[in-house]
């Protein structure tokens, strides 16, 4: 395969969800050996850039980020150029459209309801007919958001595949070092209302196990709501919240079982990482979840339900662990899984050369 030259954009140079994907793919796809640009609205402090990669930020504006990327698309002659969230692949679109580039565009969606959070993200859904003029791939990060983006949003199938994200397994503990620890639920994610963390507070102060304690990784504009919810709930002495984890392992390394109450999610990188650690899963039953899960080691409850997540949370913590499923179906989502897709597709985009 010949080396690239390859520009991923998005919106922050780390962080969660599809940031930290785009992350992941320009270390992985430098590794490889291809020239990668990694273009970001803003970088994100405490979070290291690969330095094989070269970065850009291109500022927070959307249309002076517009003309940076049209700019970069003039001087530099692209293999292959992707966006990862929707507000992200209508600007790279734009730039495109104004530079001339042959470069394709590969657009990358991360969630059902982006539509929702702005007029430039809900232009990559409800322009997706314009979009298809200039897009050569559409991805999307499950089969639940191909289906969507194909029947609801008219992205055209033959050009519309799924490409799991890549996720960096954690290492698995055994059964006896799980067995050992105390009731302990561990919970990783932004703090923010599609997560479910109120639910998942709500659960756990109806909890029976003796002595179990909630454990939740990440930061988000709810936390202050939640700390609130736990007062009221009287299950503040058995909670902690340690803000923003350099890594999930901070967290499902403290933990017997792990905890996915959200309300949407369309993959859901720290489901994988809770079974990469041997952990059995309790999620809710939305259609990233459950598509990692497939009937591995986890259990789904309905979405909002906290009576019920509390009472599969009790029974999975009263069972003996077996990592072997769940740690199994993790290296299907693997880094270097993901890794190989995307090099495919951008080598398959770019040709022979």
């Amino acid at each position: 395969m010949r080396k690239l030259d390859i520009l991923l954009y998005t919106r922050a140079s780390g962080g969660g969800g599809a940031e930290r994907v785009w992350s992941i793919l320009a270390a992985g796809l430098a590794a490889r050996g291809h020239r990668v640009v990694f273009a970001f609205d803003g970088r994100v402090p405490g979070i290291p850039i690969d330095p094989a990669v070269e970065a850009i930020d291109v500022g927070a504006r959307h249309g002076a980020a517009v003309l940076k990327l049209a700019r970069l698309l003039r001087r530099r002659r692209f293999d292959v150029i992707a966006a990862a969230v929707s507000v992200s692949c209508v600007k790279l679109a734009l730039a495109k459209a104004l530079a001339p580039t042959r470069a394709p565009l590969v657009v990358s969606y991360h969630g059902f309801e982006e539509y929702k959070t702005g007029r430039l993200s809900a232009a990559a859904y409800y322009g997706l007919p314009l979009l298809r003029l200039v897009a050569s791939r559409f991805v999307g990060v499950s089969d639940g958001i191909v289906e969507a983006l194909v029947s609801r949003w008219h992205a055209p199938a033959a050009r519309t595949e799924r490409i799991y994200n890549p996720v960096p397994l954690l290492p698995a503990a055994t059964a006896d070092e799980i067995a050992a620890r105390p009731p302990v639920v561990g919970a990783v994610g932004r703090l923010s209302r599609e997560k479910g963390m109120d639910v998942l507070i709500d659960a756990f102060a109806r909890l029976t196990t003796p002595d179990v304690r909630l454990v939740i990784g990440g930061d988000g504009p709810e936390r202050d709501t939640l700390v609130r919810q736990a007062a009221e709930l009287g299950v503040t002495d058995r909670l902690r919240f340690l803000g923003r984890v350099a890594s999930a392992a901070e967290v499902y390394g403290l933990a017997r079982v792990a905890a996915v109450p959200s309300r949407t999610e369309a993959f859901g990188m720290t489901t994988v990482e809770a079974l990469s650690a041997g952990l059995k899963v309790v999620a809710s039953d939305c259609a990233g979840s459950k598509e990692i899960l497939a009937g591995y080691a986890g259990e789904l409850v309905p979405v909002g339900d906290a009576a019920a997540l509390a009472a599969a949370l009790d029974k999975a913590l009263a069972a003996p662990p077996d990592p072997a499923p769940g740690v199994g179906r993790a290296r299907d989502f693997s880094a270097e899984a993901g890794i190989d897709q995307w090099e495919r597709l951008f080598a398959g985009l770019a040709g022979p050369g």
